[in-house]
């Protein structure tokens, strides 16, 4: 039997409503609150973030994720990775190919020509076993059988979830195998600082900073073509603070390919696997803060360039460039580039990283 209790909230989501089974397992929300009142609500199908509520600089709190309201529109979400967990690999890996330990591996592909976000049945779309430790904590776990979307391995994974009283979202990720493989974690996040609203308001008025000096330029399928290029003097130099629709619309061939921003940032660490400031979203009309800390080693920024105005949560719309993704990551496409940062995972090894989205006012 499923605990159909609903305790009140402030996001006005309703237990009930993300109530379902899927394959004998059973899907939930789980609000998470912490001492200053305000809410985090998951879903355990694909760890899909459709609540945080907080406050702007008048004190007034709204939604500042993009999600849905119920449990069936999460699962045919126009945007199926909308505010989900990502696995096995986060982004995108050319034609789904790779060779590990000397055997060749083809991957599910569902992005052009492309591997993307760990394939249709990744992990946005399976419902992992949930445990609420507490108020502020929700621990989720999920084991990928081998062979999954053509992946080699089991994959054991858990993910924390935790909403501290300074309003940080602190996302850990933890793995094992028992087979090398090859892994990319992350959170896809739509965040929408103004809070949702029909329509969401463009996110191009935002002023955003990001911890890069070099970034990942791509083909014209989205691929890194291996550069590794400074952001000085181009549209990717986010170093000093600027709005994002700035340079959105220069006429440059990497934001051609990308119909705006949609490209790996290669973080400025000290060390490597540190926690450490990748980026900052400040949004003027509400004086909402968004700041991002990672142990990964690069971001994805996307500038959500081709959602079409569908519908979201209690009538909200979200239309093109209505939010913005800072998606902490290993880069794009390792397996076929040496030299990137590795993403192989030997039986005796663990896999962790951490990434926060701590929020705040002006």
């Amino acid at each position: 039997m499923m605990n159909t209790t609903e305790t009140p909230n402030i996001c006005g989501l309703k237990r009930s409503d993300f109530q379902t089974t899927i394959e004998n397992k059973q899907t939930d929300l789980y609000i998470l609150r912490n001492s200053l009142g305000n809410e985090v609500a998951i879903t355990n199908y694909g760890g899909a973030v459709v609540a945080i509520m907080v406050p702007d600089k008048n004190g007034v709190k709204a939604n500042v994720i993009q999600g849905h309201d119920n449990i069936n529109d999460v699962i045919s979400s126009p945007e199926p990775f909308l505010s989900t967990l990502i696995g096995r690999y986060g982004n995108r890996i050319c034609e789904g190919k790779f060779q590990l330990h000397g055997k060749k591996y083809q991957l599910g592909v569902n992005n052009g020509p492309n591997h993307l976000h760990g394939g249709v049945t990744g992990f946005h779309a399976r419902v992992w076993d949930a445990q609420l430790m507490n108020d502020q904590t929700l621990v989720l776990h999920y084991v990928s059988a081998y062979g999954e979307e053509g992946f080699s391995g089991e994959l054991k994974t858990t993910v924390v979830y935790s909403f501290t009283d300074d309003n940080e979202l602190v996302i850990e990720y933890l793995a094992s195998t028992n087979k090398k493989t090859i892994i990319n974690l992350t959170h896809h996040g739509f965040f929408s600082l103004s809070g949702i609203a029909n329509p969401t308001p463009t996110i191009e008025n935002m002023i955003c900073e990001i911890n890069a000096n070099y970034y990942l330029p791509i083909d014209e399928n989205s691929i890194p073509t291996g550069e590794i290029l400074k952001v000085e003097g181009t549209p990717f130099d986010f170093r000093t603070p600027k709005t994002i629709g700035q340079d959105i619309e220069s006429d440059n061939q990497q934001l051609k390919y990308g119909a705006g921003y949609d490209h790996c940032f290669i973080l400025n660490k000290n060390e490597e696997a540190e926690l450490s400031f990748a980026a900052k979203v400040t949004d003027p009309q509400s004086g909402r803060v968004m700041e991002v800390f990672t142990t990964e080693p690069g971001v994805q920024i996307y500038t959500d360039n081709w959602a079409t105005g569908y519908k979201g949560q209690f009538g909200a719309t979200f239309p093109k460039r209505s939010a913005i993704c800072i998606e902490a990551q290993h880069f794009p496409d390792s397996p076929n580039h040496t030299y990137f940062p590795s993403v192989v995972l030997e039986p005796d090894r663990e896999y962790k990283q951490k990434t926060v989205y701590k929020f705040g006012v002006m």
